[in-house]
């Protein structure tokens, strides 16, 4: 029986041709503003941990309020996602890229005044609900203007930066903290500095032409793919012009379900034990009998991003499938160490939370490029959407459920678990996961049927 996923043929990787140097200025410029998006989210997330007992004293947190700020913007980004899909898709990737990004920054410099936990919870659900709009408007941008060539490394450095951002704003919240003992409401109010820089530069962003022919709007759609993309980009736009449906409805129809339920399973799997585990590391660590918990934090998101750039560097040779599979299996094996041997050394945690933060980011990565791939333009942005929301319903329960499971039933509990939702990931992805490597945006988002799908014995052997 022959692989479903094969590699791309010499005709297919040679399809791209040349960019001219203004196209590759357009297109690095294109990739870091995105990038800027996903940089911010890590960076609001990445420091709630650290200020999180000295929010608590200060605004006199219940359990609840603290599982509740700790999940404010995960839950934003639940109700942003969607919507910011399906209004990229309705009016545009432009208008929204721009909008957006305003919103968050209007939330960033109210979390320097909040007095309330209620009011710093709302104003971190509107900074969520900003940021979960700017990855369905995001992503769907880079991915329609990218080359098949440059594709996934392009949409995998989106990733990075949000790893980036997240280790930024730990380190900062830890030294802020630990050295200065500075007040919380500045720690947190820091994301207005990196959103002002992002929120000029995208000024004066075009709009992405597949998403104008998909409008019928084919002129304008001509004119600013020969300004911006290349060549064989322009005649592989023009060859694919039709018009789809849009809406939810579609991504659950015969043609998208597998693709729906395996991008959002596939990162509801990635992020809900890394959000558990990353948010209160200091916690976990500290309970696990390090007493150095933030330092160990802090190294654990590094090891991430390194885990991150790997997958950058790999994922147009190697594929998807290769970064996609064997980390959650790995995952699990940990995770499941952690959980039964911890007793024994404080080196076999710390090994063991290294390796699942490294295996964990690579794959994670791949969260930054199949959701961008696989929809179709008509529906790519509700369809990110749609599993950004999933993911945030896994991100939020871990966030706020871990510290619960914690003083419940005890780390070892929690960590089989975190261990128990990787295996699921593993398998699903194993089943599930398609290889688009190589593929114009119109074959990597064609619609993939059960016998499309089919995976053999032989594809776990070229996985491992």
């Amino acid at each position: 029986m022959t692989k479903a996923f094969s590699r791309p043929s010499s005709s297919s990787a040679h399809r791209v041709g040349l960019l001219s140097a203004k196209q590759r200025k357009f297109l690095t410029k294109l990739t870091v503003l995105i990038s800027g998006g996903m940089f911010i989210d890590g960076f609001i997330l990445g420091c709630v941990g650290i200020v999180m007992p000295a929010i608590t004293a200060d605004l006199h947190l219940s359990l609840a309020w603290q599982g509740l700020i700790g999940a404010s913007a995960l839950i934003g980004i639940f109700i942003g996602g969607p919507l910011g899909g399906w209004l990229a898709d309705k009016v545009g990737r432009k208008p929204m890229f721009t909008i957006d990004l305003a919103i968050f920054l209007v939330g960033s410099v109210l979390q320097f005044v909040v007095g309330e936990a209620w009011q710093l919870f709302l104003v971190r659900v509107l900074m969520g609900i900003a940021i979960g709009a700017d990855y369905s408007i995001g992503w769907p941008l880079l991915a329609e203007f990218s080359p098949a060539r440059l594709r996934g490394k392009l949409l995998a450095v989106l990733e990075l930066a949000w790893y980036v951002g997240y280790l930024v704003s730990y380190a900062l919240g830890w030294a802020l903290t630990v050295s200065f003992a500075t007040n919380w409401h500045i720690i947190l109010g820091l994301s207005t500095v990196p959103t002002v820089i992002v929120f000029l530069m995208r000024l004066g962003t075009p709009e992405s032409p597949r998403w104008l022919m998909s409008q019928g709007r084919t002129t304008e759609a001509k004119a600013i793919a020969a300004e911006h993309m290349g060549q064989d980009e322009l005649n592989e736009l023009q060859a694919h012009s039709h018009r789809g449906s849009q809406g939810f409805g579609r991504l659950f129809s015969a043609d998208y379900i597998r693709t729906t339920v395996f991008v959002s399973i596939f990162w509801v799997c990635n992020v809900t034990p890394y959000f558990a585990i990353g948010a209160f590391a200091p916690i976990v660590l500290q309970q696990l009998g390090l007493k150095e918990g933030l330092t160990g934090g802090l190294v654990l998101n590094g090891v991430a991003v390194l885990g991150t750039a790997l997958s950058v560097m790999l994922i147009e040779r190697v594929g998807r499938r290769k970064l996609a599979v064997p980390p959650f299996f790995i995952s699990t094996i940990a995770l499941v160490c952690v959980a039964l041997f911890s007793h024994v050394s404080p080196a076999i945690i710390l090994v063991c939370f290294f390796t699942f933060s490294f295996v964990n980011a690579i794959s994670t990565t791949l969260t930054g490029v199949y959701p961008g791939e696989v929809f179709p333009t008509e529906i790519r942005g509700i369809g990110v959407g749609f599993a950004t929301a999933a993911s945030r319903i896994g991100a939020a329960a871990g966030t706020f459920l871990l510290p619960v499971v914690v003083g419940s039933v005890g780390v070892g509990t929690a960590m089989l678990l975190a261990a128990g939702i990787s295996l699921v990931g593993g398998m699903v992805s194993y089943l599930l996961a398609p290889e688009t490597r190589g593929k114009t945006l119109s074959e990597a988002s064609a619609p993939q049927r059960k016998a499309n799908v089919e995976v053999t014995a032989g594809d776990l052997k070229s996985v491992r």
